[in-house]
């Protein structure tokens, strides 16, 4: 069934693209996933399992385009523009990750520019003489988008010194009673806040207030010998939220701790169609892979349809603007039209933090981030380029893809998707994109697990990461922390901790001999 899905292209100024599903794979589709079945309602347009934005030509151009990769003595075409035209093909240095899609046009360079300046902005607490600038907190994570995702990248645990400002803790409980379920059932609520925290976990606080707590990380090393003889050694965590400010934390409140992800190739991601994301799901396993990813339903919050979450490490959120607002929310404490909640993450038991200032002012809007500002993000956002691949054509590059695919990575990473004909902005319109993953939520095993459900998501589930850009992690961010929570410290680590749909290519990884295992890795850093 994963193969079963019909593929496009397209012509513009780089490759083709786009999936569009046959008429087998959507009765098969509506079989297994019975959308409509959702409180009720038909299938909205945000979970279309047919494709209605391209022509039958377009259709066979994308499935020749779009097949997985079978020859691996050369590279496949268009392989080295992994983000489509918009492939930032720069030098590699530490701003790798924060230029602008190659393909907009010079007025939209210009917003791109001043969404940076918003997204690396200092927010300070109210009121402030720079009025344009306050309403922090009152309690918050960072002052800054870039305090967290760091160089427009990946985020890391505490390590020795260091701060957590790229790592919090999610705070929530599972439904209980059936108000509740029925609540989590009809996508009106992901989860459930701590009674006195909330949500999320805010280590700092603007003068005045105390901050709710730290996060305490330790780690056990769990030595593992390889296939081979190869002796290594994972870090398993542990989790704490100490020197609690209101009490302690509702005992059924669990803790997921989350580093924050790379920025780069979200507008291609947001512009796949969801017909190509679900026609990958099975989430009964009806092809006896062991593989059952499933789609994380969402409500859109501006139009109150079920959509598809693929935003977020479990993939629950479906747009960029509403991760984007969820951010401002929870990390740094500022309200805006989509969520606005003045005192950002203080709950009703906080009511110190309910009595600090704001900082709203009539001559801007009714909340501290206007429309303007959330647009001027959102854009930004949209349009960090992905790196152009390197070494495409090495030997050890090639071997490490074909070993790739050979253990079944491709079958949770899917390499290639072709973005939607009618995308709202052309540069990102039709593109062969390379995000190697296929958005689906994936039970990774007890190993990974944090308890958490967070909507359609399991406590053992997390949407599949893309791979694009992950080999210039180091060189952007000065670290090799991979997972949702920083554990592995390189990619061979990251590897050997999956489990669950993913232990018999993990295995596989761990049987292979020294060279095959580099070959992959190598792979891996050529994205």
């Amino acid at each position: 069934m994963r193969r079963a899905c019909l593929l496009t292209r397209r012509v513009q100024r780089a490759p083709w693209h786009h999936l569009v599903c046959s008429g087998w794979l959507a009765l098969t589709l509506a079989m297994t996933l019975p959308i409509s079945s959702l409180a009720g309602e038909a299938e909205p347009a945000g979970l279309a399992s047919i494709r209605g934005d391209l022509t039958p030509k377009d259709q066979r151009r994308v499935t020749a385009i779009t097949r997985p990769a079978s020859d691996f003595s050369k590279p496949e075409q268009f392989e080295l523009m992994q983000g489509g035209a918009g492939t930032a093909l720069n030098a590699v240095n530490r701003d790798a990750y924060s230029h602008s899609s190659a393909n907009i046009t010079f007025e939209e360079e210009a917003t791109f520019k001043v969404g940076n300046g918003l997204f690396r902005k200092l927010w300070v607490s109210a009121p402030s003489s720079t009025q344009a600038s306050d309403g922090l907190g009152p309690l918050f994570n960072a002052r800054a988008c870039q305090s967290c995702h760091l160089k427009d990248g990946r985020g890391h645990p505490p390590e020795g010194a260091a701060d957590a400002t790229s790592m919090f803790l999610r705070l929530a409980r599972q439904a209980e009673t059936d108000e509740e379920k029925r609540a989590v059932a009809e996508r009106a609520v992901l989860n459930f806040p701590d009674p006195v925290y909330g949500g999320q976990f805010q280590d700092l606080a603007v003068p005045g207030l105390a901050a709710e707590g730290k996060m305490a990380v330790s780690y056990i090393e769990i030595p593992l010998t390889l296939k081979d003889g190869t002796v290594l050694s994972l870090r398993q965590p542990r989790y704490a939220a100490t020197d609690l400010a209101q009490g302690p934390l509702d005992p059924r409140t669990t803790l997921s701790p989350r580093v924050t992800p790379q920025m780069i190739g979200l507008g291609l991601v947001e512009q796949i169609h969801s017909a190509n994301i679900l026609a990958h799901a099975d989430p009964d396993d009806r092809d006896g892979d062991g593989i059952s990813g499933k789609p994380s339903i969402v409500r859109d919050h501006q139009t109150n349809e079920l959509t598809l979450g693929r935003f977020g490490w479990k993939a629950s959120n479906a747009t960029i603007r509403r991760q984007a607002a969820e951010a401002f929310a929870k990390d740094i404490g500022l309200s805006s039209p989509d969520i606005p909640q003045h005192w950002g993450g203080c709950t009703e038991a906080q009511k110190d933090c309910l009595a600090m200032p704001n900082g709203v002012q009539e001559r801007l809007g009714d909340t501290e981030l206007p429309d303007p500002i959330m647009d001027l993000v959102t854009f930004y956002s949209q349009h960090l380029a992905v790196p152009a691949r390197r070494d495409i054509d090495k030997p050890e590059v090639l071997t490490g893809k074909k070993a790739f695919y050979d253990l079944g990575c491709a079958s949770c990473h899917t390499p290639k998707f072709v973005t939607r004909r009618d995308a709202p902005n052309k540069a990102h319109a039709f593109q062969l994109i390379w995000p190697y993953s296929d958005f689906l939520l994936h039970d990774m095993g007890e190993g990974l697990a944090d308890g958490q459900q967070v909507g359609d998501a399991t406590g053992t589930e997390w949407r599949t990461p893309p791979l694009w850009g992950i080999g210039l992690t180091e060189t952007v961010n000065g670290h090799t922390f991979f997972l949702h929570d920083g554990r592995a410290r390189n990619l061979t680590e990251a590897i050997l901790w999956h489990g669950g749909e993913a232990q018999a290519a993990r295995d596989g990884f761990a049987g292979l001999a020294k060279a095959d295992r580099e070959a992959l890795i190598t792979f891996l850093e050529s994205l």
